[in-house]
């Protein structure tokens, strides 16, 4: 009786906790993310087995290595006030909740691609991460890699792991059998919220700071394949789309996520575009955390999922809701209702359109379940004005270029290194011997323990070192006005860019490095109070740039979605699937739209869809204006015939290679100086692998001006997995030419088979001279050959005058 009476108070606070609401905008405490749903009562059956549960001062479990390679961890106690996981009663899951969810995050996903490091005077150090509001955490492990420097394994010191101001235990660093060592250590689940911050510290730091000499070799790396496991409930937050994009994308969650479409059994263009535009938006603002998305025919998704289809159309056995106009409506789902489906029903492309544009908008009233959509009035863009692309028509600030969360100004001796991040589009031209303007205006600490002949700001451009640029101006004449006590700080300079440098991707990283003279003591080395910082004006000048470059160039698809987000909004691009498109199909193109949208900050407001070639008509027009990203699998054999008719490859049931050229072609491409074409070495690789997966592309036969992409695959199993290939770096960098072949015994093999054009912005005049250039050998056979002919016109000619002057007779006869 004293027993249940005890479980009757604990049922009671818990009840006090578990109504509080869940938004991920208000600060998050370890009670918002416990369940709203109030668990059922415990049992009789489960009684005895809830009195048995440890007391909550005595269910922290202590870090312990992995299984027969590991020292044991020491473990400070944890704060009464932090409950664990085992202290409550097991219960029996409600109705509509989900049996636990495991996922994982590591060091990388938390935005440390390489580790954490603890050296030098910084021998302590955190990350901040975030989880899903939408789910309350059960069960957390830390899978903990370290590298220990010899030098720092000698002193057999510790390391010391909190998470959210909570210690959660110590790891010994002294030395291992083999460079990284492993430790697991269970984390009480209710520690860990939506907004978490797991630091490190070097127990015995302070002891290292005055060995100046030897810092770097006391190092601890916290290797970026530490991760965190995770078991988690699901939280139903109701149908309401005030709470868009979650629970579809939850913009606190670190990790990829996958979103299902779903459509009815006769899928129709429009729907599919309405579903490209939503993904596009999704693409943005999952930003890099990634992505990808499934496409269901007549299949409601097992989880969250989006439905698309016109008025009383049935998707799965769910209805969709009657009406004349467009409509968005949120509802549970019928399979389990903790997960929600949103409607978008619309009767024709404009309302379907309108729904989906007016979807990510946003900003809809609390508690709205359903919403009647209006005709939306969507603009167009324009040439190259996607907000992600850094600016060609000034100069652009370098403060424009940070995030939220940085600033031009760092603190103390030690600290991250300022990185700017930008997009630029890949088809930017400068001629040979011009550069991209750099100016860098920065400001060191005015300290007289800084050594200003060692220290410098360091400068590095997608990786390759620019230079240092020291505190004083360097020269004879400066250096001697500096010992006479004259001002010789340099605090600007003009730095010159080569354009290759640039990339799509791109990103400058300044580092002031500050050394301290000898005889300063060792409290300045901690000292935070003096402050680095680059000054507001520094900029970076692409204003002398133009748009020009050849085509097709994988590469920049790979990158960028060129050239289809020439105009980010795809109002000049076709999306083309077969007449009949399996669900990998669709499914590839709406992740191809979601890394456009990434891209470019702009969605697919304008996209058009097609199924299968027009042989006239409303959509051959639009053929005929626009670039082409076609979707298709060998399986679709008629779709590919008539797709390929005009361009370099060729396509039969079951095999796909290159067109043998005529010798029109060949002496075409040997005339333009087109060398390099390895038509043959892709035939034969296309005709040695089985199964493979890659991209073709080739001038539209519609308009030579365009171009078509072709993401294609041996069957749809290979299709699909085209959006895990592009999230590999060496992958995405090993693309380029007009053909990539991906395969999973040799990764990525490219090749160029047909002829490039040039497009973009560029005057006659200066393409003469750009042709020149480009065909060389070209130029000097040509030139051979014209001063061969006028060379011998002008020695008959002098052959003839001489002959007459020599022989004044044979005039006068004349």
């Amino acid at each position: 009786m004293k027993g249940m009476t005890r479980k009757a108070l604990q049922l009671m606070l818990m009840f006090g906790v578990l109504v509080q609401s869940v938004t991920a905008e208000e600060p998050t405490t370890v009670e918002s993310l416990l369940p709203v749903d109030l668990p059922p009562p415990v049992t009789d059956a489960a009684q005895p087995a809830a009195d048995a549960a440890p007391a909550a001062d005595e269910a922290v479990p202590a870090a312990l290595p992995a299984p027969d390679t590991l020292p044991a961890f020491q473990t400070p106690p944890v704060a009464e006030a932090v409950p664990t996981p085992d202290a409550a009663p097991a219960m029996p899951a409600p109705m509509g909740i989900t049996p636990g969810t495991t996922s994982s995050i590591t060091v990388a996903q938390m935005g440390q691609p390489n580790g954490v490091v603890l050296s030098g005077g910084q021998l302590q150090g955190g990350i901040d991460f975030t989880l899903s509001a939408d789910q309350v955490i059960t069960n957390a492990q830390l899978e903990l890699n370290l590298k220990v420097s010899p030098a720092m394994a000698a002193r057999n010191t510790t390391l010391q792991l909190m998470l959210n101001g909570q210690p959660l235990g110590t790891v010994p660093l002294g030395s291992a059998d083999s460079n990284v060592s492993n430790y697991q250590l269970d984390i009480p689940a209710a520690m860990v919220v939506s907004r978490n911050n797991i630091s490190f510290k070097i127990n015995d730091g302070d002891a290292l700071l005055c060995q100046r000499d030897l810092s770097d070799s006391y190092q601890v790396t916290i290797m970026p394949n530490t991760r965190l496991d995770l078991e988690a409930q699901q939280l139903n937050i109701g149908a309401d789309l005030s709470h868009f994009p979650r629970p579809f994308l939850d913009e606190m969650q670190m990790t990829p996520t996958r979103l299902t479409f779903a459509f009815p059994g006769k899928t129709l263009p429009e729907q599919v575009g309405a579903a490209a535009l939503i993904a596009s938006w999704l693409g943005i603002e999952a930003d890099y955390r990634g992505i990808s998305f499934d496409a269901l025919h007549d299949q409601l998704p097992e989880k969250n999922g989006i439905l698309l289809g016109k008025p009383g159309e049935s998707i799965g056995g769910l209805t969709l809701p009657a009406s004349n106009g467009a409509t968005l409506q949120v509802v549970d789902n019928p399979v389990n209702p903790i997960y929600k489906l949103l409607l978008v029903v619309g009767n024709n492309e404009q309302q379907l359109r309108s729904a989906a544009w007016r979807l990510t908008r946003g900003q809809f009233h609390a508690q709205t379940t359903s919403l009647p959509v209006e005709a939306q009035n969507i603009p167009l863009s324009k040439p190259y004005d996607a907000p992600r692309w850094i600016a060609t028509d000034r100069p652009v600030l370098l403060s424009e270029l940070m995030r939220k969360d940085q600033s031009l100004t760092v603190t103390g001796i030690w600290h991250e290194s300022l990185s700017l991040a930008f997009r630029a589009a890949p088809d930017l031209f400068m001629w040979d011997g011009d550069t991209i303007p750099l100016k860098i205006s920065y400001r060191f600490p005015s300290e007289s323990w800084i050594d200003e002949q060692r220290s410098y700001l360091s400068m590095t451009f997608n990786g390759a070192f620019l230079r240092n640029l020291p505190v004083n101006k360097q020269g004879l004449l400066e250096s001697l006005w500096h010992k006479l006590g004259g001002d010789a700080r340099q605090e600007h300079i003009n730095m010159p860019l080569e354009p290759y440098l640039i990339y799509g991707d791109n990103q400058l990283q300044l580092y002031f490095n500050i050394e301290t003279k000898e005889a300063a003591p060792c409290s300045v080395l901690l000292n935070n109070n003096i402050k680095s910082r680059i000054d507001e004006d520094s900029s970076i000048d692409l204003s002398k740039t133009r748009h020009f470059t050849l085509l097709p160039n994988l590469s920049y698809f790979v990158g960028a979605s060129f050239p289809f987000t020439r105009l980010a909004d795809f109002s000049q691009t076709v999306l083309l699937l077969p007449e009949n498109p399996s669900e990998s199909e669709i499914g590839t193109l709406l992740d191809l739209s979601a890394r456009s949208g990434n891209a470019t900050g702009t969605a697919l407001n304008n996209n058009r869809v097609i199924f299968g070639l027009p042989s006239g008509g409303a959509n051959l027009l639009r053929l005929s204006e626009s670039d082409v990203l076609a979707v298709s699998s060998l399986d679709q054999t008629a779709f590919n015939r008539a797709l390929l008719a005009q361009s370099p490859f060729v396509s039969n049931e079951h095999t796909f290679g290159v067109r043998e050229p005529k010798l029109l072609e060949k002496v075409q491409s040997w005339l333009e100086g087109d060398w390099n074409a390895s038509g043959v070495d892709a035939d034969r690789y296309f005709s040695s692998n089985e199964s493979w997966r890659g991209f073709v592309s080739f001038r539209s036969q519609w308009n030579p001006e365009r171009l078509v992409v072709m993401a294609i695959g041996s069957n749809d199993e290979q299709l699909s997995r085209l959006h895990t290939d592009l999230n590999s770096a060496r992958i995405n960098a090993g693309i380029r030419g007009d053909t990539a072949i991906i395969t999973d015994e040799n990764g990525v093999r490219s090749f160029r088979v047909g002829p490039q054009f040039p497009s973009g912005q560029m005057p006659w005049y200066m393409m003469v001279v750009w042709y020149a250039t480009q065909h060389s050998a070209m130029l000097a056979i040509f030139g051979l050959l014209f001063a061969t002919i006028i060379g011998l016109s002008l020695y008959s000619l002098l052959k003839k005058r001489a002959h007459k002057r020599l022989n004044p007779q044979d005039s006068d006869r004349e």
